[in-house]
Formats: C-alpha cells, sequence, structure tokens
C-alpha cells in the first residue's frame, strides 16, 4: 500500500480522499490555489502546496504543477478526485513516465471512453445498444447540420468530451440547431477545453440508469449495482439513489452484464460508471462511461457497506478487487441530494460570498455529510458552488425519504442563497415519492418545486413573531441579570411604559417582502396582529428547535429556530419559510433603474455580445451571454427599447452588479 498520496483536487472530494487515507495510515498531500489558502482540505490534509492562481486553468488543471509538487514531496500516487484533471488521458501518461501510480484506469481506458464519440464507437463494435446518432470526428458545422437533418428532431447536442451536464442542448427543431450548436460548443470548450459533439436522436422521458463497476490489474471485473439519477434539472443530477424503483431483477441483471461488457471491452481498472438511458418500455441504451468515482458514489457505499475510494487505493497498488460478483450483496436504501449555493427562483443561479451559517445535521448510522466547507468559509466564484452531500440510509425507499426529509428540516444556510427549500418540495413531490420520475420533469413542471411568490399563511407569521419576542426576551433577560436592578420593568422587552402596556413591531422579511406584526404582552402570552388578521396566543415556549404554543386556543409544535437575525420555522406540511429579521422602523428600498438596465447577476465573464448601441430590440431578447460557475447565462432585455450603451465587451471579467446594458429613456 502506498504511503503517501497527492490529491489533486480540492473541497468535498479532496475531504472524503483524506478521510480514508487517513484511516488507512497513509499521509495525504493537498494542492490549493490562491482562492483556496484557507480551505478545508487544505487544513486536513498533513501536507499542503500552493499550485497557482484562482482559475482552475492556472492551478487544478495544471499538471506540470501538480506533478512538480508530487515529486517535491515525495508521493507515490496522485488521486484525481472527480472533475479537473480526472479524466485527462495526458496526465494519467505524465503520471505513469513520472514513476508516479495514478488512482484511476489506464490512459488508454480513458481514451477510450473519455470520448463520447470514442466510446459510441466501441460499444457498437460490441453490440451495446446504441441511441441512434451521429459521433464521428468530422466537426464541420455544415457536415453536423446534415447529420442532424438525417438523425431527426429533437435530438440531443452534447460535448464529445464532456459530462456534468456542460455542452449539452436539446433542439427541437431545425432552425434552433446552429446557434444551439454554437452554444453548446462555447461551453464545451470553457469546460473541457474540446469544441467536438456527438448527436443523438433525444429519448423522451427517459431515466437515467447508472451502473458502478470496478476492474483490478488481474483481469477482474464487477459491478456494484445501479444508481437512479432521473432527478435532474438542466442535466445536473439533483437527486441519487439506490436501489433504483423502477428496474426489475431481470432488467438490473441484464444492464449489469453490459455495464460489465463495456468495462472489460476497454480492459478497465478502477473506479468506473457506466452510464444508460433507460426508455418507459425498459429497453436501455449505452450513453456514456465516466472514468473516475463519481460524485453519488456514497449511495452505493452506504446500501454495500463498502469503501470506494479505499478500493480504488489498493486496486491502484496492485491488489485484487477485495469481492467477487457473487459477494455483492445490499442491503437497504440510500438516497443522495446535493446542498448549492445557488437561487432557484432566480433560475439556480449560482451564488458566492462567506457562509454566516452553516447548520447540517449530525452524522450517525443513518445520516451521513461529505463536505469540503466549514461555518465562515466563503463559496468562490471560481469553482462549482456545492456546499455539502447529505446522504441518507433506511431499511426501504419510504424510511430512507422520510430520513432526508428529517435530515433537510434540521439544515441551515446562511449568506449566498441555497437550494434546501427547493430539496424538500422535491422530497415531497408525488412524483418522486411515487417513483415516477423521469430526466425531464423537473424542467417540465418546475414551477411545482419552486416557493414562488405566495405569501406564508398568518399562523406562519404569527410563528415567526412569537419566537422572535422570546428570543428578544430571553436576551434581555439575560443582561438584566448582571444588571444594577434585575427585577425593574424598564428591564424587560415587553415594551413596558409608565400608565399603559407596550406595544411591539416585529418586522420580518421573506423574498424581499417586509412583514410587520403588531404585538403586545410578555413570556409567552401575546396578542399579534398582521393586517385584519389577529390571534391570541399563549402559553408560548421555545427549546431552539421547537416552538410549541397555543393559537387561538389551539396547540401546535412547530419545528422552528430563532436568533437575532433570522427566523426559520417549517408549517405543518414541512415546507420551509426562511424569514429574515428586519429593523422595525426602517426598510431600504431595492428598487433600482427597474427595466432600464441590465446588470451582472453575479461576477463572471462575458463570452457574447449580441447587441450594438442604438440596436432596436425586444422583450426577452437575448442581449449578452455569460460565464460563471462554469455554466452559461443568457441576459435578455427586460422589456422593448433601444439600447443606449454596452458596459462590457467579449472577454471583459465583471462584477456583481455591474452594469452590461442601458436602455435609452
Amino acid at each position: 500500500m502506498f504511503e503517501r498520496v497527492l490529491i489533486a483536487n480540492r473541497g468535498e472530494i479532496a475531504c472524503r480522499v483524506i478521510r480514508t487515507c487517513r484511516r488507512l495510515g497513509i499521509r495525504t498531500i493537498a494542492v490549493y490555489s490562491e482562492a483556496d489558502a484557507d480551505a478545508q482540505h487544505v487544513r486536513l490534509a498533513d501536507e499542503a502546496w500552493p499550485i497557482g492562481g484562482p482559475r482552475p486553468a492556472d492551478s487544478y488543471l495544471r499538471t506540470d504543477a501538480i506533478l512538480d509538487v508530487a515529486r517535491r514531496s515525495g508521493a507515490q500516487a496522485i488521486h484525481p478526485g472527480y472533475g479537473f484533471l480526472s479524466e485527462n488521458t495526458a496526465f494519467a501518461r505524465a503520471c505513469a513516465d513520472a514513476g508516479i501510480a495514478f488512482i484511476g484506469p489506464r490512459p488508454e481506458s480513458i481514451d477510450a471512453m473519455g470520448s463520447k464519440a470514442a466510446a459510441k464507437a466501441l460499444m457498437e463494435k460490441h453490440t451495446v445498444p446504441l441511441v441512434p446518432g451521429y459521433h464521428g470526428d468530422n466537426q464541420d458545422t455544415d457536415f453536423l447540420a446534415e447529420q442532424a437533418r438525417r438523425t431527426g428532431f429533437p435530438l440531443m447536442i452534447k460535448a464529445a468530451a464532456g459530462g456534468g451536464g456542460k455542452g449539452m442542448r436539446i433542439v427541437r427543431a431545425e432552425k434552433e440547431f446552429a446557434d444551439a450548436l454554437a452554444s453548446a460548443q462555447r461551453e464545451a470548450a470553457n469546460a473541457f477545453g474540446d469544441t467536438r459533439v456527438i448527436l443523438e436522436r433525444y429519448v423522451e422521458h427517459p431515466r437515467h440508469i447508472e451502473f458502478q463497476v470496478f476492474g483490478d490489474t488481474h483481469g477482474n471485473v464487477i459491478h456494484l449495482n445501479e444508481r437512479e439519477c432521473s432527478a435532474q434539472r438542466r442535466y445536473q443530477k439533483v437527486l441519487e439513489e439506490t436501489p433504483s424503483p423502477f428496474l426489475t431483477p431481470e432488467r438490473r441483471a441484464a444492464m449489469g452484464a453490459a455495464a460489465v461488457a463495456a468495462a472489460l471491452a476497454v480492459d478497465y481498472v478502477g473506479a468506473g460508471t457506466v452510464e444508460f438511458i433507460v426508455g418507459q418500455d425498459g429497453e436501455f441504451f449505452f450513453m456514456e462511461m465516466n472514468t473516475r468515482l463519481q460524485v453519488e458514489h456514497p449511495v452505493t457505499e452506504e446500501t454495500l457497506g463498502l469503501d470506494l475510494v479505499e478500493w480504488q487505493l489498493r486496486v491502484a497498488a496492485g491488489e485484487p478487487l477485495p469481492l467477487r460478483q457473487e459477494d455483492i450483496r445490499a442491503h437497504g436504501h440510500a438516497i443522495e441530494v446535493r446542498l448549492y449555493a445557488e437561487d432557484p427562483e432566480q433560475n439556480f443561479l449560482p451564488g458566492s460570498g462567506k457562509l454566516l451559517r452553516l447548520r447540517l445535521p449530525e452524522r450517525s448510522r443513518h445520516v451521513r455529510i461529505d463536505g469540503g466547507v466549514i461555518e465562515g468559509d466563503t463559496v468562490t466564484i471560481f469553482y462549482d458552488p456545492m456546499i455539502a452531500k447529505l446522504i441518507v440510509y433506511g431499511a426501504d425507499r419510504p424510511q430512507a425519504l422520510q430520513r432526508l426529509r428529517d435530515a433537510l428540516m434540521t439544515c441551515e444556510i446562511a449568506g449566498p442563497k441555497s437550494n434546501i427549500a427547493f430539496l424538500e418540495r422535491l422530497t415531497r413531490h408525488p412524483a418522486v415519492v411515487e417513483g415516477r420520475i423521469d430526466t425531464g420533469y423537473l424542467d417540465r413542471h418546475l414551477d411545482e418545486f419552486l416557493a414562488g411568490d405566495t405569501a406564508p399563511a398568518p399562523r406562519m407569521l404569527f410563528a415567526a413573531a412569537v419566537a422572535a419576542l422570546l428570543h428578544d426576551e430571553g436576551v434581555t433577560a439575560t443582561a438584566a441579570r448582571y444588571g444594577a436592578d434585575p427585577f425593574s420593568p424598564w428591564a424587560r422587552a415587553d415594551a413596558w411604559r409608565v400608565g399603559h402596556a407596550g406595544k411591539r413591531i416585529v418586522a420580518l422579511s421573506l423574498r424581499e417582502q417586509r412583514y410587520e406584526i403588531e404585538a403586545h404582552g410578555h413570556d409567552g402570552d401575546y396578542r399579534l396582529r398582521h393586517g385584519d388578521a389577529e390571534c391570541h396566543v399563549t402559553g408560548a415556549r421555545h427549546d431552539g428547535e421547537t416552538l410549541s404554543a397555543r393559537f387561538d386556543g389551539e396547540a401546535q409544535r412547530l419545528p422552528l429556530r430563532a436568533d437575532a437575525q433570522r427566523v426559520l420555522v417549517h408549517d405543518a406540511d414541512g415546507h420551509r419559510h426562511a424569514f429574515t429579521r428586519a429593523e422595525a422602523f426602517a426598510w431600504a428600498s431595492k428598487e433600482g433603474a427597474g427595466g432600464n438596465q441590465i446588470v451582472a447577476p453575479m461576477p463572471g465573464r462575458i463570452v457574447l455580445v449580441r447587441a450594438k448601441p442604438g440596436d432596436q430590440v425586444e422583450e426577452g431578447q437575448e442581449l449578452l451571454v455569460m460565464e460563471a460557475m462554469k455554466m452559461e447565462l443568457a441576459l435578455k432585455a427586460p422589456r422593448a427599447g433601444t439600447v443606449d450603451s454596452i458596459g462590457a465587451a467579449q472577454g471583459d471579467f465583471v462584477e456583481a452588479d455591474a452594469v452590461l446594458v442601458r436602455f435609452a429613456t
């Protein structure tokens, strides 16, 4: 076994590899960019070395810098994690040339499977079912347009070297093809440094089911069962689980055999994933093979009781697979979701900023957290904005789903916006509960998973106000105990005044809407009013996690947390309401220039400018394309009008809220 391993990655996966290495007594060497100098993987590793600037191209994608650190630090092996250089043939070959073990497949296997086009050609030779389409070398635009016509619409454009939803577009009509192709190629070039694409007939309402495979240097290849990843938004996996609620034992056996055959075709060594598109009738087609460990590997680990990173290390050290195919026995059900710094209400715009609060569920036999940040860390603009992975295990799917709901209820993120509320709605949606979701379901029914502009019910406002009142009274009482006269009525937080009972205003905001609740009373007994709604609250108590009270005589317990800045409460249906506390007599307007300008929604780089001063544009017309967090964002005209000025050129890096387009008034 290795004694010193370098991890050529960052964030959650770097921390994950470090934990296994530490358990096995292996010293770990981290590398970090300027943006990650204080990152958790740097703190957890036995030693850490700088490798360059914050942009991936200047650090985590620099083969020369990483290999230099490996030599200087005495690393015997390099674990690439996922993303970055994990599926880079040149990097794997450079490791071998340097006499350093690459913890992954052989370069030839990466080369064969790393390109979607090459992989499909190989699978075609081995009679693995393929979706009709084009996966050749000719990338001439006119030729691709002709192949698109032959394939038929709707079709899918995919980056040949890609994954993770980057460089993918659905084209439903021939007239959309040219723009979609150009956009996919730009995104592919930015994400993978390769503009090549493949074309496939788009299978309507498919499921996405993948099989974990593992091979060793002794010629053994097995599969470790499937993971269903059909809950997706714009080709990004949102929820992953095993076993699939869709597969019969017969389908599982057939797909598992096909996955093993695909791996054997390239003499596969290490961890890999064979991905299939599965039609509603159960017919399956090879999609691609990822020659690395997947983000969602923990669900496989939880149902099999294995550590796949340990398997990777042992296989890379020349050991045979620890188990045979007949030894693989799954138990229970596991589900994973990813907590992201993103705003679902703004088209899942990636976020950045300091994590002012990060509260995650306690780890247990049934709840696992794989994370790479802690409270106080900063989510930067340069990398994927994932905060943590939440994995739950249950005896069966209903129990696992309930444990996931319970775990999400305890999550709280302050600073950048997050997708927690979206995930909570997802886990309660009938399509998910009944296991009938397909890869396009979220995009087709997105409104069902978003909070929208619906105002909170008065009961939720009153509950939040009560929690705020109890919190303030508790703080004041604590301070009074150390004052000159702790029993003075002036030392209370109930707005007591000489000659009359006090009135307090509790101001709360939710999704930029202000709510004022008028309150009379103290110590858990209050009369509350908001607009025309009134409520008499008695016996209110808050233990830090739960509010119990009688609302107009009706007893209720609500999961709730409160402090001086915010109140987080879940209603009886499990819906999350994250209120921010506001000043009672001040409210800063966020109204800006309205529809007279377009501002950058976040820091990023302008990759395309489609308008110039003087242009007449229509509402919704795409004027600029911005790249941020490895994704393209289309910036569109908020109204019809004349462009007065353009504030950025192609290639410019812009800050959040920078004015990019002004309209004539």
